[in-house]
């Protein structure tokens, strides 16, 4: 017979994934969020995938703090994070993708909404953590800005998902000075990026 019980469902799901996280090396913060990550996607090798700038969360968390916003490249990535706890710091989740004039000027220059995207979320003036889990090209135009055009980044968490530039995009990412919490490979997604955000939401939550 299935086991039907939530809260026993709950623990033995996360025995497993705390079983796994026990054999790798990271923090204990690291670990948390690994663990969400692991519970979002199902797998248990995910964590061993991810990547962390030095001192990736305590700078996301002091982001978070200052009231950063959450700039994300899909709706749905919006939608998964914790906007309400957000709000409670003063940031709020904003996605671009689908507003007319972006939708313009993509088709005028031939550019993906992504990249038009993140052109216009560069020139908000509130500290940003860029949560791309979808699109390549909206991390490649990120790593862009910040190199050719001197455009300061505060952070991204950059998790894009498939077989055309998500895995080169995120290789980008992690040659570059820019903070971020990324995953190496072709896996990634919405719900992995929403994980690392709402992970760290919870941390801050955690030592109040």
């Amino acid at each position: 017979m299935p086991e039907t019980n939530p809260d026993s469902i709950e623990k033995k799901s996360m025995q497993i994934i705390e079983d796994k996280i026990g054999q790798m090396e990271c923090t204990e913060e690291q670990a948390k969020t690994i663990k969400r990550v692991i519970h979002a996607t199902a797998q248990l090798d995910t964590g061993e995938l991810l990547r962390f700038s030095d001192g990736a969360l305590n700078e996301a968390q002091k982001l978070i703090k200052e009231g950063a916003d959450i700039i994300t490249d899909v709706n749905m990535l919006r939608a998964g994070v914790n906007n309400r706890k957000l709000s409670e710091f003063g940031g709020k989740v904003k996605c671009f993708i689908s507003d007319d004039d972006i939708r313009a000027e993509a088709e005028a220059t031939g550019l993906t909404r992504s990249i038009i995207s993140m052109r216009e979320a560069v020139k908000l003036d509130n500290k940003k953590i860029f949560a791309i889990g979808n699109a390549p090209t909206a991390l490649f135009e990120l790593i862009r800005l910040s190199r050719e055009e001197d455009e300061e980044i505060d952070f991204i968490v950059g998790t894009p998902v498939g077989f055309v530039g998500a895995k080169e995009s995120k290789d980008e990412l992690m040659k570059t000075d820019i903070p971020h919490i990324s995953l190496k490979g072709r896996r990634g997604g919405s719900a992995i990026a929403a994980s690392i955000i709402n992970s760290i939401i919870y941390m801050i939550e955690d030592k109040s």
